[in-house]
């Protein structure tokens, strides 16, 4: 049985985490909930009709910014001029893009609950969005929580080739100048797209380990990105 959380209850230890990650059940999805979760590298994920389930897997994907990998054709994509990128100037779209649904994927876990929550979290300055504007038109992105040295990728749309991994290489590159020595990006889960990109696999153990350094970094004075990252 995995514990159930009223708004009060503190969360498990980690390592009591199922084998596929499960945690806990229950709770809320407010401010102080929510990152008091990511301080312990937990999540929210679950479907709708669902009660909250809070989620730790092990292993754990993860991504370090100096090992996002550039092909040499996305690197002639990056300095093309026929985009912009921004932050935090759709964050709300940048979500409901993310829950629209996918041709091979069906519905969709980011529900009208959860949208209302990082938005929350959006306007107190601890939720992101990276934004692919091409044409005018806002053409893929992804949205993730910061604290200290940590960036919790949350999920991310593309609706134009390349257009969410150009969001990706801006954010990877941001973060290795505001943080040449450490940070790192939680992925969550393995995907093929993401080991493609760098993205690798580490223990809960080590995962955990690295967070409870980078998380108590002060939090970064403001959210913009240089603008030459890739001149």
């Amino acid at each position: 049985m995995i514990p159930w959380l009223s708004t009060k209850t503190p969360f498990p230890d980690v390592q009591l985490a199922l084998p596929n990650g499960l945690l806990a059940a229950g709770g809320d999805l407010s401010a102080v909930r929510l990152l008091q979760a990511y301080r312990l590298g937990i999540y929210p994920w679950y479907s709708p009709g669902e009660p909250i389930l809070w989620w730790s897997p092990d292993p754990r994907m993860i991504l370090l910014p100096r090992e996002f990998r550039i092909s040499r054709s996305f690197a002639r994509v990056l300095r093309n001029a026929d985009y912009e990128v921004r932050c935090d100037t759709a964050f709300e779209r940048v979500m409901r893009n993310c829950a629209a649904p996918r041709e091979l994927h069906g519905g969709t876990w980011i529900n009208e609950e959860m949208i209302a929550a990082y938005c929350s979290l959006h306007e107190m300055g601890h939720a992101h969005s990276v934004e692919t504007w091409i044409d005018g038109e806002l053409s893929g992105g992804l949205y993730g929580v910061s604290m200290g040295q940590m960036f919790y990728g949350e999920s991310m749309f593309s609706f134009c080739s390349n257009a969410s991994k150009i969001a990706l290489a801006y954010l990877t590159k941001q973060l290795q100048r505001w943080q040449p020595e450490s940070g790192m990006i939680d992925c969550q889960m393995n995907t093929h797209h993401l080991a493609s990109l760098g993205a690798r696999e580490i223990s809960r153990k080590e995962f955990s380990a690295r967070l409870n350094l980078l998380v108590h970094y002060a939090p970064l004075a403001r959210w913009q990105f240089d603008t030459d990252l890739f001149p």
